[in-house]
C-alpha cells in the first residue's frame, strides 16, 4: 500500500463553481487541511460542496460561511479530517467574483 501526500493551491475562485479536487477512483482520500482566504476588502460568503459521482449525490460541507475582508477560514484543521469516497469532487464557490484563495492538503492511500 502506498501513501502519497498532496496539496492544491487555487487563486481567484469566485461565483463560478470550481472543482479543486477529484478523488482517485482506486485510493482512499483524506483531506487533512483546508483553508479559504478572502483576498478582497469586502465580506464574502463561501461554500464547499462535495459531489459523490458514484452515489450520484451532491451535498454542502460548508454553506455560505462568512469570511471577513483579508481573513482566512480554516475549515479542516488540527486533528479534524474529511474522508472522501472514490471519484468525489470538492467544489468551491463564493458570492463575489475572484475573491477566494484556497490551500488544501490531503493524503491518498492506495
Amino acid at each position: 500500500m502506498g501513501t502519497v501526500f498532496k496539496n492544491a493551491l487555487a487563486t481567484g475562485l469566485g461565483t463560478t463553481p470550481t472543482t479543486v479536487l477529484t478523488t482517485n477512483g482506486s485510493a482512499t482520500t483524506t483531506v487533512i487541511g483546508l483553508s479559504l482566504t478572502n483576498t478582497t476588502s469586502s465580506i464574502i460568503q463561501a461554500s464547499i460542496q462535495l459531489q459523490d459521482t458514484v452515489a450520484g449525490t451532491l451535498a454542502y460541507f460548508i454553506n455560505n460561511i462568512t469570511i471577513p475582508p483579508n481573513s482566512s477560514a480554516r475549515v479542516v484543521t488540527g486533528g479534524e479530517k474529511l474522508n472522501l469516497g472514490p471519484l468525489t469532487y470538492v467544489i468551491i464557490t463564493s458570492n463575489l467574483a475572484s475573491s477566494i484563495d484556497l490551500v488544501m492538503s490531503w493524503v491518498e492511500i492506495s
